[in-house]
């Protein structure tokens, strides 16, 4: 152990404007002056020995005038001063001074105050000098027999650290504790000696647990934690303990405090992998995730749960609990439902997707009537991807579904009625015996559609698949009834003008045949007939998206109409019919075509609209059978080879999935045994226990890469010269929110180097977290020197420093040495994830920092180019693979990922081979990338930068 990990003291913060005080005023406020003096004087040395000054003259001081006072917070200070002072001289033998302070100790430990006695207790866990401690020991002993709780358990504490690290001072520790286990009635005493015994002497904390394994249940929460932890530890050691505890940890899941639930559940699942077993915990997670209230919790036990799943035969059990999984839905927070409905739709199986579907429907309904809530519009968006999953991976549900769902395309909220477009265009296109169904309820909802982007989906599913007579006619119907009066231009000049009254323009009839300005029939029901008021709210849809200057939902308007009047001439044999309906579609195209030239809307029509109306009132002039081909059946075969293409995708990767979950076995694998098995290879297993401690400090074990060549070395810096006086390397570790240096320093001289200093600072969004203790180094020895640095965010950081020493017996100033800077890397930190396209499009409009990065590589190839960019920045490319592949001499692509911080970061590939240079021309174009902070986009296009080129190594 090296003396920079052997130091570690309570940090106190200091204030770095205050004004270092001198030696001889604290001696004098120590010596005279009144307690608060006093107080303050030790504070401010406790601070100056924390920061590297020595004080050696105040030691005697502290120890005639302020050890013998009684005042608790003094006390305090004191044990906090007898942690950090130097307690040994130069040579390594104890100072005499100390054997006074021993004194002190012990007088500590007879005091009548329970607090001062506790307090000591928990300062003597921190010494590490056997000298001290010796005297100790008896007064130590008698505080275990103390009438107070708190003073116990600290006894216990004090004697299990003194056991761990000088046995030879209380050899009987472990017979001691379990006789005082066997008579203590507080949980925490008991807590303590159980957690003593179980790591000093496991025998005898198997002992007293058989005497008492039917009591468990009454037991605090406190110590049924630590019962979990030895049974796990025991059967993991030795399997066949197994059937002797097992039961205990049933009994355990109905504990009432949910820490000692979660735990059970978690060992019962390692222990044992009986459905019963895992049907148990699965059910004691959901119980958690439903009582607690912490969110956190919620998804941590969901996680838990997760796993399980991924487990190829605890699969099958969880497809039984669907149900109960679902109860968690009742959570309002978003995450909570976005993973229990992920879960859900992963378990869902034929058995029971009737009643997952069932269950949804409710929750759709319920989101209906709830607005105040800013997540209720994602979670219905969630909803509604889920049963459109549900109905394309089982078909028979589809009928229950679509009506509940169609209510949605008259949503105010775009996101959750495109996603609703989205699934009925599936629906309609996948399901031929739901298209009527599909049709009567889109016509009944078409009316409703407040915005435009649904409207134009909503005219070209009808469009595309309304082929019946009736069904062409209310086509037409619902546009008129949409458009309003026509010619618009006409109709708006009189409104403003005010020439006609609200009353003229609603019909009477019911339903009566109208003769148009062009002399042709069209039915109108008495539905189709507006009320339009001056107010322009009151204007109907169509009407209202055309005057506000979107011409686009008009050229699709223009499509729609000449397919449904193709089919309307294919199906009705009467020629009158027939030109009276393309007539009448003909009319409503020129009168949107006047009003996108006249001065009525907001923004004039584009060329590109104008161009396509023009085009479909020329297809219905000529009614060609080639065009009648390319409108009626092309359409459709382009929509039909998307989605299998989709389909395909989507089975692929679950080909994927299921394949990583199934447990391979090669034929000739080695059978173990566990009988056979050697204690040693069983302790192997990673320990639950403490992984969840280290991901709760934060400290995840990675696994290293199976390469050799990846190995740690890899990561090692050099920072100074082999021809520096002190050479030092850094290898730089990265865990999940901070970074640890390794710094070896190395005394390349034939002199004694005293203190020997790192000195650290950061550029960036890091931060210091401690500042390294000084060493002394002897020649050409060398030492270790660790150093924390935290990461807030995602972005390129630089620490940089030197290292500071002075030469024993030199006169001259402090020597330096200046370190390279290490910098650190964003890879760390970012990793593959996907989202829709409508999520990035989304995110692409709202960041707004974007960085442009121009192509520079020898790479000659697109797709080798785009794989390489995927390598070393770590995204996925959310572009699907069929749509890169072959080759057109250009590629686009869109890549995402998101940091540990929760930070997306999106970029856009755009890429060609200039072929007129030649076959071995390099790829060029540019990759832009967004972000919504600055640091991210900029340290991203920075790693592109730097591994564009593909190196020949």
């Amino acid at each position: 152990m090296t003396a920079a990990e052997n130091v570690c003291y309570t940090l106190i913060n200091v204030s770095s404007d205050s004004e270092p005080p001198s030696e001889v005023s604290l001696k004098a406020d120590l010596e005279k002056g009144e307690i608060k003096a006093k107080t303050e004087a030790l504070k401010k040395v406790i601070i100056m020995i924390l920061n590297g000054e020595k004080l050696p003259g105040l030691l005697m001081t502290i120890i005639r005038f302020v050890l013998p006072l009684q005042d608790h917070t003094i006390k305090k200070l004191l044990l906090v001063f007898w942690e950090i002072v130097p307690k040994t001289t130069t040579d390594g033998k104890l100072l005499q001074e100390m054997i006074l302070v021993c004194d002190a100790y012990r007088k500590d430990l007879q005091h009548p105050n329970e607090f001062i006695r506790g307090s000591t207790l928990r300062f003597l866990c921190k010494l590490k000098e056997s000298e001290l401690l010796e005297p100790l020991m008896p007064a130590i002993r008698a505080c275990l027999e103390h009438r107070h709780s708190y003073v116990r358990r600290n006894a216990v504490l004090a004697i299990y650290t003194i056991y761990r690290n000088f046995e030879h001072l209380i050899p009987d520790a472990p017979e001691l504790i379990h006789d005082f286990l066997v008579n203590e009635k507080d949980a925490s005493c008991k807590r303590n000696a159980f957690m003593m015994l179980i790591h000093a002497d496991q025998d005898r904390a198997l002992d007293y647990l058989s005497t008492c394994i039917d009591q468990v249940h009454t037991f605090g929460d406190i110590l049924q934690l630590v019962i979990v932890e030895l049974i796990y530890k025991v059967c993991h050691a030795n399997p066949s303990e197994r059937a002797r505890f097992i039961r205990c940890i049933y009994n355990l899941l109905q504990s009432s405090s949910p820490a000692v639930k979660y735990e059970a559940a978690g060992t019962l699942v390692t222990l044992s992998s009986a459905p019963t077993a895992v049907k148990a915990a699965a059910q004691c997670y959901i119980d958690l995730i439903i009582k607690e209230s912490d969110n956190n919790v919620k998804l941590i036990v969901l996680d838990r749960l997760i796993e399980l799943k991924e487990h190829p035969t605890h699969e099958r059990v969880l497809q039984d609990l669907v149900m109960d999984i679902l109860r968690v839905l009742s959570t309002p927070d978003l995450e909570v439902r976005k993973k229990t409905l992920h879960l859900a739709l992963d378990l869902v199986s034929s058995r029971n997707v009737e009643e997952l579907v069932i269950v949804l429907k409710k929750e759709v309904i319920k989101t209906n009537n709830v607005t105040e809530h800013e997540d209720t519009d994602k979670y219905r968006q969630l909803l509604v991807r889920t049963l459109h999953s549900c109905s394309v991976r089982f078909p028979d549900m589809a009928a229950n579904v679509i009506p509940v769902l169609m209510e949605f395309l008259s949503d105010t909220n775009e996101a959750a009625a495109a996603d609703v477009l989205e699934f009925v265009r599936e629906a309609i296109q996948r399901f031929d015996n739901l298209r009527p169904l599909i049709i009567e309820k889109m016509l009944e909802v078409f009316h409703a559609i407040k915005t435009v982007k649904i409207y134009r989906g909503a005219l070209w599913i009808l469009g595309e698949y309304c082929s019946t007579k009736d069904d062409i006619q209310s086509v037409m119907t619902e546009v008129r009834r949409s458009l309003g009066e026509i010619p618009i231009v006409e109709n708006e000049i009189k409104k403003e003008t005010g020439e006609m009254k609200p009353e003229d323009e609603v019909s009477a009839a019911p339903a009566q045949k109208l003769v148009t300005e062009m002399g042709t029939y069209v039915t109108q029901s008495a539905l189709s007939s507006s009320r339009p008021s001056k107010k322009e709210e009151d204007r109907p849809p169509l009407r209202g998206f055309l005057m506000d200057g979107d011409f686009y939902v008009a050229a699709s308007l223009a499509t729609t109409l000449t397919k449904v009047a193709l089919r309307y001439v294919a199906i009705v044999q009467d020629k009158r019919k027939q030109n009276s309906f393309v007539a009448e579609a003909m009319l409503i195209m020129v009168t949107v075509l006047h009003l996108g030239k006249s001065s009525l809307p907001k923004k004039p029509i584009t060329d590109d609209d104008v161009d396509r109306i023009s085009l479909c009132l020329k297809v219905l002039s000529e009614c060609s059978p080639l065009m009648n081909d390319i409108f009626n059946k092309e359409c459709r075969r382009s929509l039909s080879h998307m989605l299998t293409v989709r389909l395909e995708e989507e089975k692929l990767s679950q080909k994927k999935e299921s394949e990583k979950r199934n447990v391979t076995v090669q034929a000739d694998d080695p059978i173990s045994f566990m009988q056979l098995t050697a204690k040693n290879e069983m302790a192997s297993k990673e320990d639950q226990f403490q992984l969840s401690l280290l991901a709760a400090m934060g400290n995840t074990q990675r696994k290293e890469a199976a390469d050799p060549l990846a190995s740690k070395l890899n990561k090692v810096t050099q920072l100074t010269g082999f021809s520096d006086p002190v050479y030092a390397e850094a290898y730089v570790h990265v865990n999940q929110y901070d970074i640890v240096l390794d710094v070896l320093v190395v005394n390349q001289t034939s002199d004694t180097l005293q203190n020997c200093t790192l000195e650290l600072a950061t550029l960036g969004d890091l931060k210091l977290v401690e500042k390294p203790s000084p060493l002394t180094l002897a020649p050409h020895d060398f030492a270790n020197i660790k150093a924390n640095v935290k990461v807030a965010s995602t972005e390129n950081g630089i620490i940089f420093g030197n290292i500071v020493y002075d030469v024993s017996g030199a006169a001259s100033d402090r020597n330096c040495v200046v370190l390279s800077d290490i910098h650190i890397d964003i890879m760390d930190y970012i990793q593959p994830a996907s989202c829709t396209d409508a999520e990035f499009r989304q995110m692409w409009a709202e960041f707004e920092w974007e960085n442009k990065v121009t192509v520079n590589t020898n790479i000659t190839d697109l797709n080798e180019y785009l794989q390489h960019i995927l390598k070393s920045t770590n995204m996925k490319c959310l572009t699907p693979e069929k749509a890169l592949s072959g080759f057109c001499g250009f590629m686009a692509a869109n890549l995402y990922a998101r940091s540990i911080f929760g930070e997306d970061a999106l970029a856009n590939v755009s890429v060609e081979k200039p072929i007129h240079l030649g076959p071995d021309a390099p790829v060029n174009g540019h990759i832009r990338i967004r972000a919504k902070s600055q640091g991210m986009a900029l340290s991203l296009g920075d790693k592109i930068n730097l591994s564009q080129k593909k190196s020949n190594v």
